[in-house]
């Protein structure tokens, strides 16, 4: 008989935890992880403060030696962090002991805050790391997609109505744009959030003396993050912008669900998710094959935007150290990444391998006889019978097509007025949907170009 650890949410079910996150973001994110960057930043305080000539540089090199992740007591951790609210000072009560004599000299000057905010920082220039190599994946599927798509004409809808021909292109370029520019926003904040946190207990670095801000140079340069100009203890707009940026990316990510969702829908059926056996069917109905990396998809967008709002919340911070808002973070940072990455894995699958039916977008297209185009006959004869008469004329004729049957050009061809002033190979010519494109393909052009610069 199996035994199966205890989980009580997706981000942690056998079942469910690789539907809506990935391994590696789990490992990210893991107890052992965490602990392992809080290890490397004692370690790495110890070095800096050794080279500022606060500790002797005998005790750094024990510090650095004798501390390892695999020594851990992790019961006593639990225990003790039940009990103290914070797991660094039942992890330092282990360092100290850990390093003998040099166990004096560890955690010197710091406030717990310092350690797990540099350590967090580590965390997600690791998570996003992985966030950008799917979203690059996600990026280059969309950017093959336009360009193979460039031409094929499908319905553009409006208010779920048909309104005006399209290109599939076109709507894939616009999913890439939202795309593009959330690889610009991350780049723009890395210089804001990799930064590191070292300010003592109320953010003065008044137990190191006139060396605080020495040790504190020193440290950021030992963990590769940048200095910061201010202490961050209480000012979390840099931990808010990430999550509400993860709440941008899968809010797009959502929505390019969301149009395949419907796409995929039997009446419309013009695109289908890559086909695996077995994969979106039903336990009664054979039949189905239904979107399940765009229901995933769209569940997570749903649940990070939650998270999302959380982190806004948690900025509201009391004096120089919170009473709660920062606990929020523990909840909402990790999940916000794990369900981001999820999001990102299944986007990533569905639209390497989407399957797009151009010949049922083109019979979709002619599904309402010619009625798709009416605004291109009306703005063709306005030139000659000015607008009003020409938006009245199209009005009759798409009245007629809508109660009579036939085809758009037929009712219209039939008009007198409409023969005196159009040839027949004019008239055919603004009832063909491929010649009402306006600038489609020039947009997916540009669109193609700025992404690709984007990439370098």
């Amino acid at each position: 008989m199996i035994s199966l650890p205890s989980a009580s949410t997706v981000l942690d079910s056998m079942l469910f935890k690789d539907s809506f996150g990935t391994p590696a973001m789990r490992a990210v994110f893991s107890d052992q992880r965490a602990m392992q960057h809080c290890m490397d930043v004692e370690v790495a305080l110890a070095s800096a403060q050794a080279k500022c000539g606060v500790i002797p540089y005998e005790a750094a090199q024990a510090i650095a030696a004798r501390c390892k992740l695999d020594t851990l007591d992790w019961e006593r951790m639990k225990l003790e962090t039940e009990v103290v609210g914070y797991p660094i000072l039942p992890l330092v009560h282990q360092l100290v002991a850990m390093c003998g004599d040099a166990g004096r000299y560890v955690h010197w000057g710091a406030t717990t805050q310092d350690i797990m905010d540099s350590a967090l920082v580590l965390q997600l220039r690791e998570a996003i790391q992985l966030l950008e190599h799917d979203l690059h994946r996600v990026r280059r599927a969309l950017q093959r997609l336009a360009s193979e798509h460039r031409d094929t004409l499908m319905a553009g809808r409006t208010h779920l109505q048909q309104a005006l021909p399209v290109t599939f292109g076109l709507k894939v370029s616009i999913w890439l744009g939202m795309l593009d520019r959330h690889q610009q926003r991350l780049r723009e904040l890395k210089p804001r959030l990799f930064v590191g946190q070292f300010a003592g207990a109320a953010g003065t670095l008044a137990s190191l003396g006139n060396k605080g801000l020495m040790v504190q140079e020193a440290l950021m340069l030992e963990l590769g993050l940048g200095v910061p100009i201010t202490p961050w203890h209480v000012a979390r707009d840099n931990l808010a912008e990430v999550v509400n940026w993860l709440g941008l990316l899968t809010g797009s990510l959502g929505k390019i669900a969301m149009d395949v969702i419907l796409m995929a829908s039997t009446e419309v059926a013009e695109l289908a998710e890559p086909f695996v056996k077995g994969r979106g069917a039903s336990s009664t109905m054979p039949q189905k094959r239904n979107p399940i990396s765009s229901e995933l998809m769209l569940a997570s967008a749903k649940a990070v935007r939650q998270h999302a709002g959380l982190m806004l919340d948690a900025m509201v911070q009391d004096l120089e150290r919170a009473t709660g808002p920062w606990h929020a973070e523990w909840i909402a940072i990790p999940q916000s990444f794990m369900l981001s990455a999820g999001a990102l894995h299944q986007a990533v699958f569905m639209l390497e391998g989407l399957e797009v039916d151009a010949k049922r977008m083109r019979q979709n297209l002619d599904l309402t006889q010619g009625l798709i185009v009416a605004e291109a006959v009306m703005m063709g004869l306005a030139p000659y019978l000015g607008r009003q008469q020409a938006h009245d004329l199209v009005y009759e004729a798409c009245r007629a097509c809508q109660t009579q049957g036939g085809m758009l050009f037929d009712h219209l061809y039939a008009q007198a007025i409409i023969r005196e002033t159009l040839s027949e190979a004019q008239c055919l010519a603004l009832t063909d949907p491929g010649q009402y494109l306006g600038c489609t393909a020039e947009m997916v052009d540009c669109a193609l170009a700025y992404s690709r610069a984007l990439d370098g």
